[in-house]
């Protein structure tokens, strides 16, 4: 996990170690490399479906034919779906997602962290921080490009039941020791 250098500055700690995303035409999950190319797919997902095809780009032999990235038989990763077509997050800052303890009436809680370091839990805490702090409208920012949605818990063949075919959800996988 990454941190900020500066020790006066908030530390930062990103809670998702892992992503991937389901192909539309195979049903496979296939890894990530980056956050960035994660929030993009995920920006677009109901208008460009992922496929393993997209997958080439940064995993040249890839194909349908190929077994899947992720295997969630270790029980040391809590995996979780991603709400699609949440905005990509505005350059400087950092969207976060921490798993709550099981039992709870959420699965997840999800942060945005200002350039500033500052962390917003909700809209309404993001909306006043915007109008304090006017340059970030000079920017574009808005708050349209932000989502407080919790991701839900992936339960194995849940997904199916609840969403109809399983093709181009988000998928995020976490670390269950880290949270």
């Amino acid at each position: 996990m990454e941190q900020s250098s500066s020790s006066s500055e908030k530390q930062v700690w990103e809670s998702v170690k892992a992503y991937a995303v389901q192909c539309a035409s195979c049903s496979k999950w296939r890894l990530v490399p980056s956050k960035d190319l994660y929030e993009d797919i995920r920006e677009r997902i109901d208008e460009q479906p992922f496929t393993c095809d997209i997958a080439r780009q940064w995993k040249p032999d890839i194909s349908c034919q190929e077994e899947s990235d992720v295997k969630r038989d270790d029980q040391t990763w809590i995996w979780a779906i991603d709400k699609p077509n949440i905005p990509r997050t505005p350059r400087g800052w950092q969207r976060i997602i921490r798993a709550r303890a099981q039992g709870g009436s959420k699965f997840a809680d999800v942060y945005y962290v200002a350039p500033s370091k500052k962390r917003l839990r909700s809209m309404v805490e993001l909306s006043r921080y915007l109008d304090e702090h006017p340059q970030f409208a000079q920017d574009g920012v808005t708050t349209s490009q932000f989502s407080f949605t919790s991701p839900i818990e992936y339960v194995e063949n849940s997904v199916a039941k609840r969403r109809g075919r399983p093709s181009s959800r988000d998928i995020l996988g976490r670390e269950s020791t880290g949270l």
